[in-house]
This record gives C-alpha cells, structure tokens and sequence, in this order.
C-alpha cells in the first residue's frame, strides 16, 4: 500500500494524469478492494486462508509491476484495479487469522499484526525516498517493492492453532449464515472504521502530493510524511494492545479520538514540511489503535463465523477510503489541500460516543477460536 501511495506523484508525472484522474483511481482502488474483500471470502471458504493469502500476495506483486510499467492510461488503471482486488482479499484474510489467534489466546494482541503492516510502510515509505533521491524513476522503485512482496508468498504456511487455548473459555460453535442482526452491531465499530480510513487514505494518499504541491517541498523529501505517519502508527500498534490491557479499550478510543483530532488540525495548518511531517507521526501514534480494537471487537460478536463478520465490516473500511480519498482528492485538485486535512479532524470528535461500545465488548466472554490451518 505504501509503494502505491508515495509513487503517486511520480506515477502522475510519467504518464501526464490530471489531479482528478489520479483522484479517480485512488477511487477505484477502493472499490476494487471492497469487491476483494467478498471475493477473498469466498477463497477463504473454498481453498484456506493460506491459498487465499498466497494468491492475493502474488497479485499484489504483479499489480505493483504493472502500475510502474504501464505504458498508457487504460493499463494503469486496470493495474490499481487489480490492486485493490488483491488489497481487499488480503485484508479479510490476515484479519481472520489475527481475530482467531486473539481469541485463542484470550487477551488483547491484534493490535501487533497492525504493526507490522504499519512498519512495513515506513520501510516502503523510505525506499521511495531512497531511490527518488537516487534519481530512479518509478519503474524500478515500484520494481524493486514487487520483488520484496513477491518473497512475502514464500513465507505463507499454516500455523495450527491448538484445541487447547490458554485462557479461552469454551463455548459454542455459530453457523456462518449470519442474517442481518450483525449490521445493527457492527454500527459503532463501523462509524469508527469509516473515520479512521477517512484520515488513514486522506493522510496516505496525499500527504506526499500536499508537501510537493502545497508545501513547496522536493520530491525526495515529500514522502516523509507518509513515513512519520507509518512510525506514528507503528509506535502506536506497539503499546496500544498493553494500554488495552491496562486502562480498557474504550478509554483507548477516547485517548487517541482526541490525539487523532488535534493532529489532524495541526497537519492542516503546517507553515513548512517539517511541521507536517510532525503532524502526519501525531496522526499516526493517534489513529493507530482505532483499525485493530475495531476488528478485534467486532471478531468477538460472531466467533464462528469470523470471516463472515469481517467481510462485513470492511464494508465500512472501503466507504472510509472512498470518501477519505475522493473528498481530499477533489479538494486538492482545486489547491484546498489544507481543507482537505481539516474536515477529518472535526469528524474524528464524533468517535467519543462510540467508546461505550468497545467496553462492552471487552466484557464478552472469549470463545475458543476454530483451528484454522489451510
């Protein structure tokens, strides 16, 4: 995800794309992603989690290959589109496996696989400075990341849980036909995951364009504030399954809501990139916990049919990334980038009411987790 946000400037210089075209195709990601997400859970049911996985892996590659070398506008778009396709089944995939290890172990560690999703886009964010520095054209950058997610499909194998979970309480077995019910559950972990990918695709979709464009910044340094932004979000992932621990999850929801927002008005107001890079770590260290207390709390209200219930809730993950990455898109284009950071920060407010929601999911018994080893 990180190799195709920070080369978006760069991929848009290649192939002479207007700001709304590139609007247009960060769109699409999200729509393909969303349609990945149902379709990952159909592979999931047929095949595994690790076929799913490999698969999706594998297409992530290609598509990064593609978008770097595509040599007209109509290839590059089929190549976001199939890198969403992978993103999505990916997404739903890696959530069900953490969902299922969380509850095996019966406390709060979901929020460490986010880390390391989240340090993995530093290192991408820093490579793209790198060979920008360099003086490499997109091509290799984009060529060079493939390669490095190609060796991921080598590391997919199953790990089986055991029957035994250490503190797990026993209970029973649900049917994956899951009705309606869960959307009226699955709101308040909804709204919080809608606004949380609102900043996320906000911040990492063009926060590298903002410092080139609005901040006058060089194209080596522009990315920068993507790489703060993934350190934040790593830095928060770290602590934030010990906090849940500590303090509760709802009091976590209304520490990083108030982070989140302040940082998000400071990134909108930055007078010069190092300002912004600052924000953009703030944001991060803020809106790190919100994605995996989400996921965890919602795995718990179907705990045998999990992947069923997080295909459901990355519904809201993808209106999230639509609206987070048209509206500051489109705000952008027109030179409103500053607005474009400005709206989320007084949206993410309204994540206060939704705490109440994750303190009583914390107080659902924990069920043991079926063995998932395809």
């Amino acid at each position: 995800m990180a190799s195709v946000s920070t080369t978006v400037p760069a991929v848009k210089e290649r192939l002479s794309l207007s700001p709304l075209t590139m609007t247009v195709l960060v769109v699409a990601v999200a729509l393909s992603a969303g349609i990945g997400s149902f379709a990952g859970l159909t592979v999931i049911r047929r095949l595994g989690l690790v076929a799913a996985m490999r698969a999706a892996v594998v297409s992530t590659a290609a598509a990064l290959l593609l978008i770097g070398w595509a040599p007209s506008r109509p290839v590059v778009a089929v190549s976001y589109g199939l890198f969403g396709m992978a993103l999505g089944c990916i997404d739903v995939s890696a959530n069900t496996r953490a969902s299922a290890v969380e509850r095996h172990y019966g406390r709060s560690v979901f929020a460490s696989f986010y880390a390391a999703w989240s340090a993995a886009g530093v290192a991408a964010a820093l490579l793209t400075a790198a060979t920008a520095r360099l003086g490499w054209p997109a091509q290799y950058t984009l060529t060079a990341q493939a390669g490095l997610v190609l060796a991921l499909a080598l590391t997919v194998r199953a790990h089986p849980l055991s029957p035994e979970a250490p503190s797990a309480v026993p209970g029973r077995e649900e049917t994956v036909a899951l009705g309606r019910g869960p959307w009226a559950e699955l709101a308040p972990f909804g709204l919080v995951l809608l606004v949380a990918y609102v900043i996320d695709s906000t911040v990492s979709s063009w926060s590298t364009l903002y410092l080139h464009q609005t901040l006058d910044t060089a194209l080596s340094l522009a990315p920068l504030a993507y790489a703060a932004y993934q350190v934040g979000t790593v830095t928060g992932r770290a602590c934030a399954d010990r906090l849940v621990r500590t303090i509760g999850p709802a009091a976590v929801i209304r520490a990083a809501t108030l982070l989140t927002a302040t940082a998000m008005a400071g990134l909108a107001a930055a007078p010069a990139w190092p300002y912004a890079v600052l924000a953009a770590a703030c944001t991060g260290l803020g809106v790190s916990a919100l994605v995996p207390l989400c996921l965890a709390s919602a795995g718990r209200l179907r705990p045998g049919a999990t992947e069923a219930v997080l295909a459901r809730l990355n519904v809201f993950n993808y209106i999230g990334v639509l609206a987070g990455g048209a509206a500051s898109g489109i705000l952008g284009s027109a030179g409103h980038f500053r607005l474009a950071f400005a709206i989320p920060a007084a949206l993410v407010l309204a994540l206060l009411a939704t705490a109440r929601s994750f303190r009583l999911a914390a107080q659902a018994p924990s069920l043991t987790a079926p063995a998932i080893s395809r």
